[in-house]
C-alpha cells in the first residue's frame, strides 16, 4: 500500500476541493493507504477554522476533518504563512501577535512548508486537491 500526502488548497465553502479531499482521504485509508498527513495549503487553511457554524442541515466540514485526524491519527497541518494572512491563528501565534483570540484548536497544528517537504520525503505519492 502507498504513503500519501493530502494537500488541500481552496476553502471549504464555495469550492468543493476541500470535501473531495476528505473523501479521497477517507477512500484512502479504507482502502488501506497510509496517509502521511493533510497539508492545508493557501485558501485550504480556511477548513480549518474552528469558528465556522454551518446550517444545522449544512455539511459540517471543519467538523469532518477534525474527527478524521482524531480517529486515524492523521496529523492535519496548516501552512502558518497561508493561515496567518487569511486571519487563522492558533493559540501561540495569537499570543505573539498580542491578540486575544484564535480560531485554530488541535487537532489542526501550524507547520511551514517543511513540513510538507519532510512528508514528501516519506510518502509515494502527494495528491492536491
Amino acid at each position: 500500500m502507498s504513503k500519501l500526502i493530502i494537500q488541500v488548497n481552496q476553502a471549504g465553502y464555495g469550492q468543493g476541493s476541500s470535501y473531495q479531499a476528505l473523501q479521497f482521504t477517507k477512500a484512502a485509508i479504507d482502502a488501506g493507504h497510509q496517509v502521511v498527513k493533510v497539508f492545508f495549503y493557501q485558501d485550504g487553511v480556511l477548513s480549518t477554522n474552528h469558528l465556522q457554524s454551518p446550517a444545522s442541515d449544512e455539511f459540517a466540514l471543519y467538523q469532518a476533518w477534525r474527527e478524521l485526524g482524531q480517529t486515524h491519527q492523521v496529523p492535519l497541518v496548516n501552512c502558518v504563512s497561508a493561515a496567518l494572512r487569511r486571519g487563522v491563528l492558533s493559540a501561540a501565534e495569537s499570543a505573539e501577535n498580542q491578540l486575544q483570540h484564535w480560531n485554530l484548536e488541535p487537532p489542526f497544528q501550524m507547520g511551514g512548508l517543511g513540513e510538507l517537504v519532510t512528508g514528501i520525503e516519506q510518502a509515494d505519492r502527494v495528491i492536491c486537491f
